[in-house]
């Protein structure tokens, strides 16, 4: 695509792909973008959440059934963009999954499902789909990460781990991207009130809440909202940042 159409892209929007868009941070987010651009292509592994999203938003998102940690997830996602949607705008990152153990209660197959979600579907998408972003010149990747990536988290110690790549790897895309004005940024929730946070015993979501410096657990659309920002035409000069969205409870130093 020549640069002339990127900047065409970058003017009148395009589609924005996110992950894990069924349930939590993706679905307010992917609700939340459908707002703001031509078009939305959902991803995740619930069908049936896929179906109830698409139907808040007639005509404005797509759907792709799809699992991150399959080898074939970004040649699939690709071809469902060359299906009838608008050029590629912006690849958001919200597919995660994570349990709540200590670190010696875990095994090696715990260590590779959580890194296989969590960090390496991240690389396999952006792997996949960033040379069309590079090739018109414009666009932005947006990557849900954790504070728990920041500051670690007792009970998350491998997902943390993974959490932390994946704000290397952003980085290190950004800086790889900036000069074909193609932005990579991350979002690190603290608490947030997903199901996936539900899933934590009771008395350990209550502590969380108590701890937030705002008094209350975040909600999904605080967090969509701030990967919105990172989306948008505006945010062009913004690349490489890490964006913590706690309510206080973690600080940037």
């Amino acid at each position: 695509m020549e640069h002339d159409e990127g900047a065409q892209v970058a003017a009148t929007g395009g589609t924005v792909v996110v992950t894990g868009a069924a349930s939590g941070i993706g679905r307010a987010t992917a609700l939340l973008l459908a707002q703001r651009y031509p078009a939305v292509l959902a991803a995740d592994l619930d069908e049936a959440g896929l179906e109830r999203l698409a139907a808040e938003a007639p005509g404005q998102i797509a759907t792709a059934h799809l699992d991150v940690t399959d080898e074939s997830a970004g040649s699939r996602l690709a071809a469902r963009l060359d299906e009838d949607l608008p050029p590629l705008w912006a690849v958001v990152h919200c597919a995660g999954w994570d349990e709540t153990r200590p670190f010696v209660d875990t095994d090696p197959a715990f260590w590779a499902k959580v890194v296989a979600i969590n960090y390496l579907g991240v690389v396999r998408i952006t792997h996949a789909l960033l040379p069309r972003l590079l090739a018109q010149r414009a666009g932005r990747v947006v990557a849900v990460a954790s504070d728990a990536g920041r500051v670690g988290s007792s009970g998350e110690t491998v997902y943390a781990g993974a959490k932390g790549g994946v704000i290397a790897f952003m980085k290190s895309v950004a800086r790889e991207t900036a000069r074909a004005q193609v932005t990579a940024n991350t979002v690190c929730p603290g608490p947030t009130d997903t199901p996936l946070f539900r899933r934590q015993p009771e008395r350990l979501q209550e502590a969380l809440a108590r701890a937030v410096p705002m008094g209350r657990l975040g909600q999904p659309e605080d967090v969509a909202a701030a990967v919105a920002f990172f989306c948008a035409p505006e945010a062009g000069y913004v690349t490489g940042q890490v964006l913590s969205v706690s309510g206080g409870l973690t600080m940037a130093g």
